[in-house]
């Protein structure tokens, strides 16, 4: 974000080092100011989700003020999906080539959705999508060219499976989704060749993870789902991803999960068919946790039956959305709307496990925030005329839009509970010049702790590069800058502010609103 200066005076060659020495003052006094490493600091751990300092979230965090601002730094603190959704080939591959870019010079795991299929959300609140099979198949083409033989994992059409335009499911139903526009004859085929043709274009990259829908437990049977991902091309992928956008609680997801991995092993390796799968409907029941034992008791007797050994690290892998499910499903009034929409801006939710890659199941790949927490589903009219949501009172943003009141509530009801700033930061560019600008950044310690060293990162996000720092020890690594203490510097005490400065080359002074302390987001002034 651009910071406003109080002024912006043009200075070059030995005036601008004048007006450095004039700014820092004191802070010059202490030990010799702190050259920028010739070389970039070493990359982050491969394991670590990418954080996006440019992210959707920050970008709307620069509309608002106040606390809604503050919570909106604060979600862009944590890794979210970015979500590809529209654009030329050319658009989409630059795209997707600018994010992993960003990511890979981080030494971070970008996660990516791949969300342009033909009919997709079966023209509800995120219709849209490729026009044809043939213009997905370039999109998608070009999506894989973006990332190339780096690291990324790939979450590809969330309700690609879970909604099939005009689709007969294993079990004889009728999918509800028939838009005119597509072939009865044909569109479900379609719909399943166009995700096998984007799991070969996919899995063909040397460092992506690939993931199919597999919808969730309050949605399709265990056996719907694998003979759906079967027939999709999971065998040739990573596996699935679960609670996209959804609100069904960890616990439940995990045991669906297992079970899922469990049916497809099951249905790809031995005589097993899907439908014969036990799942969270039969014999277990779906909202008695109590029995879901029997499922479980189900899938150890098809394991000796068939003779096949579970191994749950071999088998397929999940990804779990804990965006916004901490507080689980939302129970509606009963017999106040004639269509609830419980999916639809729910009130009351919370976040859910933040963003890890190390989860402790041998089944979950990582917990993820593949829906950008804060973002709105739609405009929910439950079933009424409109346009107020009336379990709200308000009128909703429309679809990916910010919402503030949702974001302030993930926050408050979350599980675990998120802890909040204790630290604020402001930054501001005292002066410019053609291909040069000069900024100061203060660090205040508003917890209770007192620091004793500290690390301040945050990211110039117009191309500038750091050329020379003060008061502290700064190294730059592709857009994010690292500002670490000094000796004389290093212990920041509770209610105490200091001071650093750098000059940038280049010609613009721009930076995220993102500020992480000791890896902690601050608030920002």
């Amino acid at each position: 974000m651009p910071v406003a200066p109080p002024y912006r005076p043009l200075v070059a060659g030995a005036a601008a080092a004048a007006l450095v020495a004039a700014l820092t003052g004191a802070a010059l006094a202490g030990p010799a100011s702190a050259a920028v490493p010739t070389s970039p600091a070493g990359p982050g751990s491969p394991a670590e989700l990418y954080v996006d300092w440019e992210s959707s979230t920050l970008q709307a965090a620069e509309g608002l003020t106040g606390q809604a601002r503050d919570d909106a730094v604060l979600l862009g603190s944590f890794p979210s999906a970015r979500w590809f959704t529209s654009g030329t080939p050319a658009e989409v591959q630059a795209a997707v080539d600018e994010y992993v870019t960003r990511a890979d010079e981080q030494g971070a795991v970008p996660l990516l959705v791949a969300y342009n299929v033909p009919f997709r959300d079966c023209a509800q609140y995120s219709a849209g999508g490729a026009a044809d099979t043939a213009a997905y198949t370039a999109w998608i083409d070009a999506f894989a060219a973006g990332i190339g033989d780096r690291a990324a994992s790939v979450v590809v059409e969330p309700d690609g499976l879970g909604i099939i335009p005009w689709y007969t499911s294993s079990t004889g139903a009728s999918e509800w989704c028939r838009p005119a526009e597509a072939d009865p004859a044909t569109a479900a085929t379609e719909r399943f060749a166009q995700l096998n043709h984007a799991v070969d274009a996919l899995t063909a990259l040397p460092g992506t993870k690939v993931y199919l829908d597999g919808t969730h437990n309050g949605w399709l049977g265990v056996g719907d789902a694998t003979d759906r991902l079967i027939k999709a091309g999971v065998e040739r992928t990573d596996g699935f991803f679960l609670n996209a956008s959804n609100y069904q609680t960890t616990e439940k997801v995990s045991r669906y999960a297992g079970w899922l991995s469990d049916c497809l092993a099951l249905s790809t390796q031995t005589w097993w068919q899907a439908e014969w799968c036990g799942s969270q409907y039969y014999p277990a029941s779906p909202d008695d946790l109590s029995t879901w034992h029997l499922t479980d008791e189900a899938y150890d007797a098809a394991f000796a039956s068939t003779g096949l050994t579970r191994d749950r690290a071999a088998q397929k892998h999940a990804l779990i959305d804990t965006s916004r499910n901490g507080q689980g499903p939302w129970t509606p009034p009963a017999g106040k709307y004639t269509d609830a929409e419980d999916w639809c801006n729910p009130p009351d939710r919370g976040l859910g496990h933040t963003p890890t890659l190390a989860t402790g199941d041998p089944v979950v790949d990582g917990y993820v925030w593949i829906k950008v927490p804060g973002e709105s589903d739609g405009l929910c009219f439950r079933g009424t005329g409109g346009p107020l949501d009336p379990e709200r009172g308000v009128q909703n943003p429309p679809a990916g839009g910010w919402f503030p009141t949702q974001a302030a509530e993930l926050l408050a009801f979350a599980s675990p509970a998120v802890e909040r700033p204790t630290c604020a930061v402001r930054s501001v560019v005292h002066g410019t010049w053609p291909g040069g600008f000069v900024a100061q950044v203060w660090v205040t310690n508003t917890g209770t702790t007192t620091l004793q060293g500290w690390d301040l990162r945050f990211a110039l996000t117009g191309g500038a590069r750091v050329a020379d720092a003060w008061s502290a020890a700064v190294s730059q690594t592709g857009q994010v800058v690292d500002a670490a203490s000094l000796s004389w510097n290093a212990t920041l005490s509770p209610g105490r502010t200091l001071t650093f400065g750098y000059v940038g080359a280049g010609d613009s002074g721009s930076t995220s609103l993102l500020r992480l302390l000791d890896g902690k987001a601050c608030t920002v002034g």
